[in-house]
């Protein structure tokens, strides 16, 4: 195991759109959809379409189906499983819900790569209707954060990550996101950390408009091609880095034996 650890956004990070919008324009239910969004907060209207799809008659495996032909880069997966590969523990932070993601990365062949998923709870109650509810709870107590939506602040993920993994202060943690929630947990970054918003949306807008608010070090991405090429590209550097710090800590490279220097971690070759 690496001391990587790396946090993905879903939506526009991992798959190429937005999971609620997909499902819901699929079913033709866009223009309901769209009359709805001024008057309800967003997880309380995607649960009032999913009661819509279900009085309709859509099934549960019709969902299911629907989200099997989500738009992903192919390149997406092949960093994912390389990143879990080297022994990166790898994280979702999304505002999408728990079904959804759920149902897509195991049919990606990707479910065992994570270390946990993050997200709003989305579940198939008694009625067989999918029901979906906010991470965190408005009617209790609000998180408090002015930067978040009512339902999810990131940022109070990212903290609760940092302070449950083992041995933090040795670990490196990289960040990538495309959406305005994805700011705050950007924030949160430590120096040696890296964060990867996607280029020309809107947590890159924000984090441009003063970049020294960011403590981590920006990297930004395009599309699938360029976020395995700089994802790669961060791990081999980590990779490398501790390495010199294992070794420099000896005061001899001599006295490292040959079956030691072979155990040390290879970086991987960066897909031209």
């Amino acid at each position: 195991m690496s001391n990587i650890v790396i946090v993905f956004d879903f939506d526009k990070t991992i798959i190429d759109c937005d999971s609620d919008n997909w499902v819901v324009d699929e079913f033709g239910f866009t223009d309901l959809f769209n009359q709805l969004l001024p008057t309800m907060p967003w997880n309380s209207l995607m649960d009032r379409m999913m009661m819509e799809l279900h009085s309709h008659g859509i099934t549960i495996q019709e969902i299911e189906n629907v989200l099997h032909r989500i738009p992903i880069h192919p390149r997406i997966i092949p960093a994912i499983k390389s990143a879990y590969a080297l022994g990166c523990d790898l994280r979702i932070v999304s505002d999408a819900n728990k079904f959804f993601i759920e149902t897509i990365v195991k049919h990606l062949g990707i479910s065992e790569c994570f270390t946990e998923i993050n997200t709003n709870p989305g579940y198939v109650n008694q009625q067989g209707r999918l029901t979906i509810s906010p991470y965190h709870d408005s009617n209790k107590a609000s998180h408090g954060c002015p930067l978040c939506p009512p339902n999810m602040c990131k940022g109070l993920i990212i903290d609760r990550i940092q302070d449950t993994v083992s041995e933090v202060d040795t670990k490196r943690f990289i960040y990538l996101g495309d959406g305005a929630g994805d700011y705050c947990p950007s924030l949160r970054l430590r120096e040696r950390d890296f964060v990867m918003p996607r280029k020309n949306f809107p947590v890159w807008d924000l984090i441009c408009k003063d970049p020294s608010l960011v403590k981590a070090e920006m990297n930004g991405w395009r599309d699938g091609d360029e976020f395995e090429q700089v994802l790669m590209k961060l791990i081999n550097r980590i990779m490398i880095e501790e390495n010199a710090k294992f070794i420099s800590s000896d005061c001899k490279l001599q006295s490292l034996s040959l079956p030691v220097l072979e155990s040390l971690p290879k970086p991987l070759s960066v897909r031209p």
